[in-house]
């Protein structure tokens, strides 16, 4: 009895950040790999795949940031994509 009390202690709690991080990393690595395979298999399309693939290499991340941002706004919680993030309450009085 004791043991399984000792187990359910121990799992740790799947947060919405690791959520949405993992997200972000499984949709910009399955990018990478769709890329790599289409550029070994069609060499015409493989430049504009490259610059697609650049561009959501920075636009994936933008855009989980923004809508982490947006869920701290409509909900009133406060997440790591607050412009106040890092500066604690007493360096803002």
């Amino acid at each position: 009895m004791e043991n399984t009390n000792q187990n359910e202690k121990n799992k740790k709690k799947v947060t919405s950040k690791q959520v949405v991080a993992m997200t972000g990393i499984i949709l910009l690595v399955l990018l990478y790999v769709i890329t790599l395979i289409a550029a070994f298999v069609d060499k015409t399309a493989s430049g504009s795949l490259f610059t697609a693939c650049l561009f959501a290499s920075i636009g994936i991340p933008f855009l989980i940031w923004i809508y982490t941002w947006m869920y701290g706004k409509l909900t009133n919680k406060k997440t790591f994509a607050d412009f106040d993030a890092g500066i604690d309450e007493a360096e803002k009085e």
